[in-house]
């Protein structure tokens, strides 16, 4: 099992969150699984940057981004080197430390 640490985020998890995951789940499945409510308005397709992460720890030890990855993070608010699309971001065997954005730029969430 692989422990995934979520930093505190005032909306999304203002305690932070601590939990255990099977390796082979996206950090978007893993944190919607576990009550952290991470926007995903393409619905994980790849297609918008709302599930936007920043890996804080552990980050060397994931696959790496696809081009169409790379793409739509070029167009993230606040993206960083070390910055995933979480419904991308498949969990290996490693801990990682996961920082939730403040904001991100949602332009097709009807949630807003």
């Amino acid at each position: 099992m692989t422990k995934l640490i979520f930093l505190p985020h005032v909306e999304l998890c203002p305690d932070g969150a601590v939990f255990e995951v099977e390796p082979g789940i996206t950090i978007c499945d893993a944190a919607l699984k576990n009550d952290i409510e991470i926007e995903h308005a393409c619905e994980k397709s790849c297609a918008c940057t709302t599930c936007h992460v920043i890996i804080r720890e552990g980050f060397d030890s994931l696959e790496e981004a696809s081009d169409n990855e790379e793409d739509m993070l070029d167009k993230a608010w606040g993206v960083e080197p070390d910055s995933r699309l979480s419904c991308q971001t498949v969990v290996g065997d490693k801990d990682l430390v996961i920082e939730l954005p403040k904001y991100n730029i949602n332009m097709v969430s009807e949630s807003h």
